[in-house]
Formats: structure tokens, sequence, C-alpha cells
């Protein structure tokens, strides 16, 4: 079966760095489109970045680009989300999530997620 288990969240300073990790098993890595979602309580999930299949394309939100970089790793089906920079409003849950077709910013479009890892930045 599908899944997706993130790692790396934790407390840091504003101005500091978290390197998030996502492993894949149960389906194609290399087949799909991948993204980092965020969530914060009473919030919708949105979207962070997205990256294709052939790591040929990256996408990101306004509001971590220049901070944040996504990448992947097809060899060890791993999807990977370098945060620089940090600023406490980067507060929340961050997930990753498979795309079921092509690139898409909309949570919608995604049909496996992970749990979750919490990244918390203090002022």
């Amino acid at each position: 079966q599908v899944q997706l288990v993130e790692s790396g969240g934790g407390l840091v300073q504003a101005g500091g760095s978290l390197r998030l990790s996502c492993a894949a098993s149960g389906f194609t890595f290399s087949s799909y489109n991948m993204a980092w979602f965020r969530q914060t309580p009473g919030k919708e999930r949105e979207f962070v970045a997205a990256i294709s299949w052939n790591v040929g394309n990256t996408y990101y939100a306004d509001s971590v680009k220049g901070r944040f970089t996504i990448s992947r790793d097809n060899a060890r089906k791993t999807v990977y989300l370098q945060m620089n920079s940090l600023k406490p409003e980067d507060t929340a849950v961050y997930y990753c999530a498979r795309d079921s077709g092509g690139i898409s910013f909309s949570r919608r479009e995604y049909d496996y997620w992970g749990q979750g890892t919490q990244v918390t930045v203090s002022s």
C-alpha cells in the first residue's frame, strides 16, 4: 500500500533552518509529481512547494520562494524540503503528498498524504 512518512520537524528559532524528509513506498515513486503542504489550526491546508517526477520543474508558494527548496532523490524514493530563514509564520504541520495527475497547487488533486510533521518557529 502507498505510504508517505515525513520526518525532520522540530522547534527552531527564527532565522534558523530545518530539512524535512518524506520517505515513500508502495508505488513507483519516480513516476509521480510530489509536493509539500502545510496547515495551522483553523486554516485550510496550503500549498508550499511541488516538484515534477523527473526533477525538471519546481514550484513554490510566494510566501516561501527564495527561502525553501524542494528536491527529490528517486533512487531513495524520498522528497525533501530544505527550509531556511524560517519565520514564526512558517509554524505549521507539514505534509508531503502524491500528485494524482499533473502538477497542481490544489490539495484536491493529491491522492495520498503523510501523517505530517510539526514545525515550530519561535521568535
